[in-house]
Parts: C-alpha cells; structure tokens; sequence
C-alpha cells in the first residue's frame, strides 16, 4: 500500500510495462511451432516470454535467469505459464525464423503511434530521422553456427566467427529515447567485406521498413558507406528522403564539383560563445550536385559543416548528400538532423553494451537462429524500456530517484526477488516509495510456529 498522503505518477495506458507485456504475450502466441506436439512440455510462447524476462531483469547470464525460474513473480508479470530450463529455452528458440519476431516490434511501434508518443520525433516536414548503422555483438574462434560471418587471418589461417547486425532507430536531435525498428540481421551470404555486408542487410531492411510502415514518412541517415548510387536510388524508389555522410575520399567528383560551383554555393557564419571557448562556426550548402562520375544523371544536393577553433584551425567538419532542399533558414536544423546519426551508435549500440544489458554476452549461440534470436529479443527489451523512458511517468520517477540505469536494474531484480508482486506497477512503486523498507521481516520462530502441525 502507498502511504496515504502518496499520489503513484499515473501511467500511461496501452504504454507502461504491464499492457506491453500483454500485447507482446498475445503475439507470442501467434508464432508457429513445428515440433511434435506429444514431446512439447513447454510451448513456444513460454520460451520467448522466458527469454524476454531474462533481458528485461538484465541478468547477465542464463544461470543467474535460472535461480530465478520458480520465482512466482516470473509467471505474474511476464505472463508465463511454464518457465523452460536454460537448455529446454535454447532448444525451443534455436529453430524460430528472426523474421517472426518483427511483429512485436511493429506492435509497440503502433502503441506509441496511437498514443501520439511519436509525434515529438517529428522533424522536418512531416518526416522521421531514421539512423541506421551495423554493430557486432558476438565472436569467437571456435562457437559458430550456419548463419557466423567468418573472418580469416591471413598470416595464421585461424578463422573468427561473428555476428553483426544492422540496426535502425527513430531518433530525434533533441530527444535522448531512441526507438528502435526491428534490427536485420548480417549472415554469411551477405559477403566478406564491411561494406558488401552491409549493403545487402541495408537492402533488405529499407524493404521491410517500407513494407511495415508504408505510409511513414521518413528521412534516413546513415554513414559515408551509404552515399553511393545504387543506395540512393533505392531510397528513391522506396518514398524515403536521405542524409547521408560524404567523406572527400570517397568522393572526390563530388567535391571538385563543389570547387567549381562557387557562384552557387552558399556559405553561412557565425560564433557560438556557448562552448568553454568560443567556436567559428559555417555551413556551405549548394543544390544539384552530381553524385560522381559514373552517375551524372543523380543530382544530390550537398551540405557541410565546420568548426574551427580561435586560430583557425578545424575541430570538427562534417559533410552530407540529401535530397532535401536547403536554404539559410533550414540548414542548421539540417546538420543537427545529420548529426543525429550517431544516436543510433551512442544512445542504442552503446547503451546495449555498457548499462548492463550485456549484449556481447553469449546467452547461447546454437546451431541455427538462436544467437540472432536472442538479439533480437534483448532488442525488444530495450523498446520497451526506452518507451517506458519517453511515456510512462511511473517508470520516469523511479529513474529520476535512482538516477542511473544500472541503479535501477539492481533495484529491480532485488525488488523482483524479495517482493512478492502482482505487476511491473506495483514494483515500481514500491521501488519509488521505499515500501519494502516498511516490510517487517517475519521471525524464524514464528515461521517454525506456523508450519508446525
């Protein structure tokens, strides 16, 4: 019970852990099982709600999730009905296609929509920055499995294995929550070097994006890999608008272009006294450029920006291709749009690896979907989180009191083992209002008196 002169932050409805939870066990149910009914003891859905409960509590291994397996609290607020052990849950989820967990993506997605929750992430014309970029999340000389990137050393001949997947979020440049789209997966098949890897996972994702959200309007932003022509055209041909990195190595057409279209190109300066020093500041932006040689028939428009130090020296500099048009009055908004790409490093990447949700960890690898499977599902996990961050008042309490993230998973699993709770709502209140302090810890003699015929 709260104390009486308590008032609990109100949650937000369909966007607060507990009704996520609920839409995200109705889907489960949904995914197909091949196995032989008469040797399934624990189904489908128990297993991924198994393994979700795992990255949602954070626990860093699947030994510290099975200490925790006959926990009552486990079945309340993850909605298991029987909770698999560590090898039954790989052998359940190894099989299942990654492409089957997209939906519970899209359906938190659609909750934020109807909740309104998006439409602060609107940025600029109606449209969402979309940054996209791959990351690794496994290696090792000896695990692997049918879908392992192999990378081979020349000199030794010694083969590592590894996993890469290809991530996207919704970001915003002056939002810290990111939301991040169901991420694609890099296999083998996509090739052996970086950027054929992730070009082809780029391909495949843009396509389901489009195919999920058909009528979104979006503004991609991505690295200097993406600012080639068979990307931009597949952006094009997808209804989505880009701003996309341009290094002058890579590009080197592009910017002698640029050196000959001085009339047309327009340069803005000013100071920024905001910084511990101050900083010159300029952006040159200028419209139909080619893209390179070979494709003079793709125009993109061209824009960069420059930070030089007192003595003129430059600090930062950076350049994009759009297709957006600029003008005076919309080029700063732009450059915060462009710098915005490294959310999806900072806040989601960065995140998943350094606040404990241990996402290098190897929870099992398996011999066929299982380590991309669990990826996803940790993926799942920080969704839900982050849109617990942006809309449930609660959950942001509980944050603002304990202040750092692994503060809060720490209170969370210690809560979660010592309470004996109905929902993720009344952990988190009694997380926030110190109410297992108030828990009288009952005597060993009255515990015997009690069990006692």
């Amino acid at each position: 019970m709260l104390h009486p002169d308590a008032i609990a932050p109100k949650t937000r409805r369909h966007l607060s852990f507990d009704p996520l939870i609920r839409q995200i066990r109705l889907r489960a149910k949904q995914l197909p099982d091949t196995r032989n009914k008469s040797d399934c003891n624990y189904s489908m859905a128990d297993a991924v709600m198994s393994a979700f409960a795992l990255f949602a509590l954070k626990d860093p291994s699947l030994l510290f999730f099975q200490e925790r397996r006959n926990d009552e609290n486990m079945k309340s607020l993850f909605r298991i009905l029987n909770i698999p052990s560590d090898t039954q849950m790989r052998a359940i989820l190894d099989p299942l296609e990654p492409d089957l967990l997209r939906p519970f993506f899209n359906d938190v997605f659609r909750q934020l929509q109807r909740g309104k929750a998006l439409e602060p992430y609107i940025f600029h014309q109606g449209c969402y920055l979309v940054s996209m970029d791959g990351t690794g999340y496994f290696s090792s000389k000896k695990i692997h499995c049918e879908s392992c990137l192999q990378k081979k050393n020349r000199k030794t001949g010694e083969i590592t294995y590894h996993h890469q997947m290809l991530g996207a979020a919704v970001v915003h440049p002056d939002h810290k929550q990111v939301i991040p789209l169901a991420p694609e997966p890099i296999i083998k098949q996509d090739g052996d070097n970086k950027n054929d890897c992730e070009r082809n996972a780029g391909k495949r994702l843009l396509q389901k994006i489009r195919d999920e959200h058909p009528n979104l309007k979006l503004i991609v932003v991505e690295d200097g890999l993406a600012s080639n022509a068979p990307h931009i055209r597949l952006l094009k041909s997808l209804d989505m608008r880009f701003l996309l990195g341009a290094k002058p190595d890579d590009h080197e057409h592009l910017f002698a272009e640029l050196s000959q279209a001085e009339g047309r190109v327009t340069t803005l300066r000013w100071t920024d006294a905001t910084k511990k020093e101050e900083v010159q500041c300029e952006i040159r932006f200028a419209h139909d450029l080619p893209l390179n040689q070979s494709n003079a028939d793709l125009l993109v428009n061209f824009l960069q920006y420059t930070e030089r130090a007192s003595d003129g020296s430059i600090r930062k500099r950076f350049s994009w291709v759009t297709d957006l048009t600029i003008t005076p009055d919309n080029a700063r908004h732009l450059v915060r749009g462009g710098r915005a790409r490294w959310k999806i490093e900072n806040e989601t990447f960065n995140t998943l690896k350094n606040q404990d949700y241990h996402f290098e960890h190897n929870f099992g690898h398996g011999e066929q979907n299982l380590s991309v499977v669990f990826a996803m599902l940790m993926m799942l996990a920080f969704l839900v989180d982050q849109t617990q961050e942006l809309c449930c008042p609660l959950f942001q309490a509980v944050h603002k009191k304990l202040v750092s993230r692994r503060s809060l998973w720490d209170h969370l699993r210690s809560h979660f083992r010592h309470c004996r709770v109905e929902s993720m709502q009344q952990l988190h209140e009694a997380i926030l209002y110190d109410l297992a302090k108030e828990m009288p810890i009952p005597s060993f003699a009255s515990r015997c008196h009690a069990r006692a015929p």
